[in-house]
C-alpha cells in the first residue's frame, strides 16, 4: 500500500490497465451508438477523447523513452511505425465499406468522399457520411504529423522548454475555439490528445512525477477511479450554457488525471488489467472502425430487434469483436511487424554512453536494455513495450 516510485515507473514496459480503459472506451461508443435511450445515461458519445487522452499520454511517453534511450527521435521511423499501424486496417475498413455499399447501391456516398477519407480530412465530412466515424483517425494522424517535429526536434531534451511548448500549444488551441458555435470546434479535439502528452512530460522528469506520484497510491488512486467514474456518468447534466467545449476539455483533464491513478496497485486498476479485458482493449482500433458493419450484422441476424436496443448492442459489440480479433491476428498484428522492420532499416541509433542493461543516463531513471527501434504497438504477449491507440 504504497505510491509508485518513479525508477518502477520508468521500468514498466507495459500499462495493462490502460489497454483495459481503452476497452471501456468502446464498449462505451457502441452503447451510444447502438444501445438506444436506455443506455444513455453512460454519455459513450464523449468516449472518443478516452482515446485521445490515451494517445497523447503512450506515444509521448515511448517518444520520450526513445530519446532518452538514443538521445534522439527519429522521425523517419516514427512515420513509419505510425503509418503501418494505422493505414492498412483503416484502408482495408474502407474498402469493405465501400464493397458493402455497392451491394447495397450506395457506394456513391463513398466514393463522392473518398478524397477526404484518404488525405485523412474525414473531420471536413459533412454528418450523414458514410464512414464518419473514422474522423477521429483523422484527428490523431494530422497531430502526429506535427507534435514529434515539434516536441522532440525543436525542442531538445530539456523539460522545462519542452512542458513550456506543451502548455503553450493547449493555450493556444483553446484561444482558437470560436466563443459561439452551433457545433464542436477542431481545437477542442487536440486539446484532448495534448493533455495525455502533457502527463506524459510531467511524469517522465523526476519532479513531475513527483507531483503526480500521490495519483499512484492505491487508496488514492482508488478514489480517483471512482470519481471518473461519476464524472462519465454526471456528463449528461453539464450546463449547456457553458458549451460543449468546456464539457470536453474538462472531462479530457479528469481523463488525464485518471492515467496515473490506473498505473497503481489498486484493485481498481487491477480489474481493468484483467486479461479479458485487456484483450478487447488490445482490439479496440478495429472493433472501432469496424463498428457499422457489425452493428448492420447484428441487425441481419436480429431483425425482430430494430436498430437500435440492448440486444443490438450487445450483439454489435460481439460481432464487432469477431471482427476485430481476426483484423488484429491477420492485419495489425502483422503490419506493425513490417512498420517496425522498415523503421529499423531507416534508422539504427546507438544508444547513448555505455548503455548497460540497467543503468543510468544522464542522471536519469533506470532503464532496461536499448533495442534498436521503439515500437508504437507491442501486443501484451510479448510484454515489452507500453501500447497506444
Amino acid at each position: 500500500m504504497r505510491p509508485l516510485d518513479y525508477d518502477e515507473f520508468q521500468a514498466m514496459r507495459r500499462f495493462p490497465a490502460l489497454d483495459g480503459l481503452r476497452a471501456v472506451a468502446a464498449v462505451m461508443v457502441f452503447a451510444f451508438h447502438f444501445g438506444g435511450p436506455s443506455w444513455a445515461w453512460l454519455t459513450g458519445w464523449i468516449g472518443v477523447h478516452l482515446f485521445f487522452v490515451l494517445s497523447g499520454f503512450l506515444i509521448t511517453t515511448l517518444l520520450l523513452r526513445e530519446e532518452l534511450r538514443y538521445g534522439r527521435v527519429s522521425l523517419r521511423a516514427f512515420y513509419l511505425r505510425r503509418f503501418f499501424r494505422i493505414m492498412p486496417v483503416y484502408l482495408l475498413v474502407l474498402f469493405l465499406t465501400w464493397a458493402l455499399a455497392r451491394l447495397s447501391g450506395t457506394a456513391e456516398a463513398v466514393e463522392r468522399s473518398l478524397a477526404y477519407y484518404l488525405l485523412l480530412l474525414n473531420d471536413f465530412l459533412p454528418a450523414d457520411a458514410p464512414y464518419l466515424h473514422s474522423w477521429t483517425i483523422g484527428i490523431e494522424q494530422k497531430f502526429y504529423l506535427f507534435w514529434p517535429a515539434i516536441a522532440f526536434v525543436l525542442v531538445t531534451a530539456v523539460f522545462r522548454r519542452r512542458l513550456a511548448v506543451t502548455l503553450g500549444l493547449l493555450v493556444l488551441l483553446i484561444a482558437l475555439i470560436p466563443p459561439d458555435i452551433a457545433w464542436l470546434s477542431w481545437p477542442i479535439h487536440y486539446v484532448a490528445i495534448l493533455l495525455g502528452c502533457l502527463v506524459a512530460v510531467i511524469m517522465h522528469h523526476p519532479r513531475g512525477f513527483a507531483l503526480l506520484r500521490p495519483l499512484t497510491h492505491p487508496l488514492t488512486a482508488s478514489a480517483v477511479i471512482i470519481a471518473f467514474g461519476a464524472v462519465q456518468v454526471a456528463v449528461r447534466y453539464w450546463p449547456a450554457r457553458l458549451g460543449q467545449e468546456a464539457l470536453i476539455g474538462s472531462y479530457a483533464a479528469a481523463a488525464a488525471l485518471l492515467l496515473p491513478a490506473l498505473l497503481s496497485r489498486s484493485a481498481l486498476a487491477r480489474v481493468l488489467a484483467l486479461r479479458p479485458v485487456v484483450f478487447v482493449g488490445e482490439r479496440s482500433y478495429s472493433m472501432y472502425l469496424v463498428q457499422f458493419i457489425a452493428a448492420q450484422v447484428a441487425i441481419g441476424l436480429l431483425p425482430t430487434k430494430g436498430r437500435h436496443g440492448t440486444v443490438i448492442f450487445v450483439g454489435a459489440v460481439v460481432v464487432g469483436l469477431v471482427l476485430a480479433d481476426v483484423l488484429h491476428r491477420w492485419v495489425e498484428l502483422p503490419m506493425i511487424g513490417v512498420g517496425r522492420r522498415l523503421a529499423a532499416r531507416v534508422s539504427r541509433p546507438a544508444p547513448r554512453g555505455d548503455a548497460p542493461e540497467v543503468g543510468t543516463v544522464d542522471d536519469g531513471p533506470r532503464i532496461p536494455r536499448p533495442r534498436e527501434v521503439l515500437a508504437d504497438t507491442v501486443p501484451a504477449t510479448s510484454g515489452r513495450a507500453p501500447s497506444q491507440t
